[in-house]
Order: structure tokens, then sequence, then C-alpha cells
């Protein structure tokens, strides 16, 4: 059954129990940092993809954002693992969020208590169930993003996403499935909520981190399988009209995994339909997690069905 249980501060709570505050500081300022984390089917059992890594992160944004939490790493990694086979999940999208809680308004937060939450539930292709398939159709935003000085995109933190929805309503009221953002020196940055790669004559590219892009663990995971692939990969600033040239662009993301974008601004992208560099790195990716393939890279935390 999905969706039964919640975790909240060590204890695993009735998902109907799991419940704020209007006086949450979270609700009113943005007060939260949080991780999308995916696991995946697999025969033996439900395997959680980088697990280790997204929990670090997590810790290290509640550090930029200066909210405190008492859990280590491996406690939140081991209340995931359980909270799966709790659920009884085959597969699962899980969400790790901590966030100053109820208490006095204003922006001086620090005093407010602070709440951790693990949820899991059953969640598809971010993009839509056909995108991985097919391919996307996007457009260049109108939003920038931030800043380097006016945020921190190291981090999860979840008032900055109110950037990321600018994005992505206008690009689906445009009538595209999302939006690339610009830097603010008017290169590619990043989509609203994935990392990006552009494929030209044999070569990726990629924004490095002063583009002001989350550094992304399935854009890790992509270069590790590019290199081991054996393409170059160069990390450097993008003009918007490189997109437009492109062979091949990829988004990547928990949510998205590793989505193919087949054209930008109405304008297709090589032949209009995922290229061999994509359906490759895909190809693996898919196998890996599935467990058709050995997790050579030591990728996947099981969670055994009790």
């Amino acid at each position: 059954m999905s969706k039964k249980y919640v975790w909240h501060n060590g204890q695993f709570i009735d998902w109907e129990d799991a419940n704020v505050h209007v006086t949450t500081h979270a609700l009113h300022y943005g007060s939260s940092v949080f991780e999308g984390i995916r696991a995946y089917a697999t025969p033996d059992g439900p395997a959680v993809f980088r697990l280790t890594p997204h929990t670090k992160r997590l810790i290290d944004g509640c550090r930029i954002a200066r909210i405190e939490q008492p859990y280590t790493s491996d406690e939140l990694d081991s209340a995931i693992l359980e909270l799966i086979d709790r659920n009884g999940f085959d597969s699962a999208y899980i969400r790790p969020v901590v966030f100053r809680g109820a208490g006095a308004l204003g922006l001086e937060g620090r005093s407010t208590p602070t709440e951790v939450y693990i949820m899991a539930m059953e969640w598809g292709r971010y993009l839509g169930n056909e995108a991985v398939e097919e391919g996307v159709d996007v457009q260049v935003s109108s939003w920038r993003r931030l800043a380097p000085d006016t945020g921190a995109s190291l981090a999860k933190i979840g008032g900055q996403y109110i950037n990321s929805q600018f994005i992505t309503m206008e690009a689906r009221d445009n009538g595209f499935v999302e939006g690339i953002g610009l830097d603010i020196y008017g290169y590619v940055s990043e989509g609203a909520g994935e990392n990006l790669f552009l494929v030209k004559d044999g070569v990726v590219y990629t924004p490095g981190n002063w583009a002001s892009i989350l550094m992304g663990i399935t854009r890790d995971t992509v270069l590790t399988l590019l290199a081991d692939f054996g393409y170059e990969v160069r990390f450097q600033q993008i003009a918007r009209d490189m997109l437009y040239l492109a062979d091949e662009l990829f988004f990547t993301g928990t949510a998205a995994e590793i989505t193919p974008i087949r054209s930008v601004d109405r304008l297709p992208i090589g032949e209009g339909k995922p290229g061999p560099v994509c359906k490759a790195v895909q190809q693996d990716f898919f196998d890996i997690t599935s467990g058709k393939k050995p997790d050579r890279h030591g990728w996947l935390s099981y969670a055994r069905q009790s």
C-alpha cells in the first residue's frame, strides 16, 4: 500500500498525520531544504539510487541555509530504507525535507524548531511517460537563473524554487514541456529542475558550477557514464544559439532521469529525436538501476521487503 507511513523527527507516523501548523516559518519564507531521491524495482527488491550522496547534499544544504538539524547521513539513509520497506514499495520517489517550523513570524527564523520529514510515494516520469523515449519540446525562458550573489544554487532551498516555477509555468503556458534558464550573463544555465548536456560533433558540453546550476547527482552519474564510454566532456559557457546547432541535447535529474530534448524554441535538435549519445547513456543508466547490469559503481542501496 502506497503512502502509508511518513518519517518525522525519528518516528514513523501515519501519512494522514503528517501536518504542519499555519505559522510554520517555511510556509511563509521558504526556509526549507529538500532532496529528491528515487528507488528502482530490481530482482533483489527496491534499490535506492545514490542514497548517501543525496543525504549528504541535504545536510550540506542545511549548512548553507543555516538550518540546524540533528541527523547524520547514516541515520537518514537508514530511515529512508526502512520507510520504503514499511510502505511495501517496489519503486518510489523519496522526498526528505528539513524546514523551520512553527513559531513567531519574521525573517530571522533560527529560533523556531527544526522539523525533519521523509515521505515516499509512487511517482512516474516527471516530464511525461513518453519523454524518455521520444524527447521533449522546450523553450529558452525569459526568466534568468539566480545570480551567484542572490541565491545559493548548490543547495536545494525551497524558496529558491519560485524561480523554477516561473520558468516551468511560462513554458507550459507557451505550449512547451519545460524551460531552459540562462544565467545572469546570458549563457545557458539549466532547466527549471534539470541539468543540461549538449552534444556537438561527438563532444559533450555542460555548464560548470559558475553558471548557477545545482551540482546534480544524476548529472554526476552521467559524467561517470560518459567517461566509461570514452566521450570527451567540456565544462564551459554555452551561448543560447549553440543550443540550436546542437546534434543532441538532454536533461538530467532525479525526477527527469535522462530525458532527450527534441526541439528548442520550435527548432528541431539534430534529427528531432533522441541521439546516440543520449540513448547509450540512458540504456546504461536504466540497465544499472533495474538490476539488469551489475552495479559496477556501487550506486544502489537495497531496501529488502520484510
